[in-house]
């Protein structure tokens, strides 16, 4: 893993690892410098051989708080072909981290503004603590909530009524209403917030490597899918390459001497 100064990653078990957004004095605001990182983070992540990965804020403010406005004039002063590599690189990165072959939980904690909410959305899974607070703040500095993917995520995660509310009007979403609109999965202790995103990622650690993986790719595949029978066609192919592997074997051996399966991935 290449060395970083926005970023921090660490492998608190095997297999698990978490990368962290490491600007805690900018309330892990977003810079220029930071997108690249997590372009080049999320690339490495991939061949990384990881089984999960937990997404988090450094520090006891914020997950993130969007881009770090002190760089504001760095983008201003972009031509448009300019301004447009840089959304190429800002929403690359993203994107990467969002296609990772395994899941991705997102802890957080304190603000997740602008591009902060982009990042937490970026997630499979969303766990937060009760000083969360979410917000798409882009009109508030003049720009849209087209931006990191929010729109295309927000409208399918909360639907697009609330998604439309939450982006024209900017306000604050609070924990409680983010986990009863479906925003984040479950809101717990903020002393607790990584143990818990910890024992997630153990649970999913458990099982087939291969069936995870295809899992996750179906899930997100089948969003962009249109049509029932290509959904179906995209299963079928799927759970036909898992019959092929030895983890199914081994799961209805170890099912049959009532042990846990040894799953190895091959």
């Amino acid at each position: 893993m290449p060395d970083f100064r926005t970023l921090l990653v660490e492998e608190p078990e095997p297999g698990v690892l978490v990368l962290k957004l490491n600007r805690p004095d900018r309330m892990n605001s977003m810079t220029v410098e930071m997108f690249g990182e997590i372009r080049t983070a999320a690339r490495a992540l991939r061949d990384s051989g990881a089984r999960a990965l937990v997404l988090t804020g450094a520090g006891e403010r914020a997950f993130c708080a969007g881009f770090d406005l002190a760089e504001i004039e760095v983008i201003t002063r972009m031509g448009v072909r300019e301004f447009l590599k840089f959304q190429e690189l800002a929403t690359g990165g993203l994107a990467a981290l969002r296609q990772l072959p395994f899941p991705v939980i997102a802890a957080i904690h304190g603000a997740a503004s602008g591009g902060g909410l982009s990042l937490a959305l970026t997630a499979d899974i969303r766990l937060a603590t009760p000083t969360a607070k979410f917000n798409a703040a882009f009109v508030k500095v003049g720009l849209s909530a087209g931006e990191l993917g929010t729109s295309w995520q927000l409208t399918r995660l909360v639907g697009p009524g609330r998604a439309a509310e939450i982006a024209y009007t900017a306000r604050i979403v609070e924990a409680d209403e983010a986990l009863r609109i479906g925003l984040v999965n479950r809101v717990v202790p903020s002393e607790r917030l990584l143990d818990e995103a910890l024992e997630l990622t153990r649970q999913i650690a458990g099982n087939s490597p291969g069936g995870v993986k295809l899992s996750k790719q179906a899930l997100q595949r089948n969003q962009e899918i249109a049509s029932y029978a290509g959904a179906l066609e995209l299963e079928n192919r799927g759970q036909a390459l898992l019959t092929r592997g030895e983890d199914m074997t081994e799961a209805l051996a170890a099912f049959k001497d009532k042990r846990r399966p040894q799953f190895t991935g091959r």
